[in-house]
């Protein structure tokens, strides 16, 4: 059962997550040959200020 996690900043659509879980499920699918439903998906939702790079914040950096 492949479990897959996702981390996106916040601010995504509800349409947008829909699409992005589907096209990954069927990726998934294909690559592993899998069922669907054996395809578990966590997205999380970031603030950018809980998230850096290059030693600043993503939110000081807008």
């Amino acid at each position: 059962m492949p479990v897959v996690q996702i981390e996106l900043f916040e601010g995504r659509t509800l349409d947008q997550k829909r699409k992005l879980v589907e096209k990954v499920t069927n990726a998934i699918v294909e690559s592993v040959n899998c069922p669907p439903d054996a395809v578990t998906i966590i997205l999380r939702d970031m603030k950018p200020e809980n998230y850096a790079r290059a030693g600043k914040l993503w939110s000081d950096t807008r």
